[in-house]
């Protein structure tokens, strides 16, 4: 069973590798703004799944949850979101929020699982550069 454990700068690459093998774009090293909310998944010596989040003083966000495929199917993400939502709860943090993309429905049914529930709020978006 992997260890659930905390993110280290160290990390940062073998993160990108999971993100890269699910088909998501790296997040920059400069936009890990608060190491303490990334937890990682590792088997063995290898980094298997990350979880970042952030804390804006008000609510909390699950910005980016990747399991390497093959490593899916064994609870890996549960814990991670798990160990993340106990740090959040440390710091005072009162509700977690994240974003599910529409046409992602197991996503979604993952997260209702986690007990997340859709809201009717429409999300509105602006590129500033």
């Amino acid at each position: 069973m992997p260890v659930i454990r905390s993110f280290s700068s160290d990390d940062y690459e073998a993160v990108c590798a999971v993100w890269t093998a699910t088909g998501r774009e790296t997040v920059p090293r400069h936009e890990i703004t608060d190491p303490s909310l990334v937890v990682v998944a590792q088997d063995g010596d290898r980094v298997c799944g990350v979880v970042m989040g952030t804390f804006d003083g008000r609510r909390g966000w699950i910005l980016r949850l990747a399991v390497h495929p093959q490593h899916r199917r064994r609870g890996i993400a549960t814990r991670l979101v798990a160990e993340l939502e106990a740090r959040l709860r440390r710091i005072g943090c009162p509700r977690a929020n994240l974003l599910v993309l529409p046409d992602n429905a197991a996503g979604l049914a993952f997260w209702q699982r986690l007990g997340y529930l859709p809201c009717p709020d429409v999300l509105c978006t602006k590129a500033l550069v």
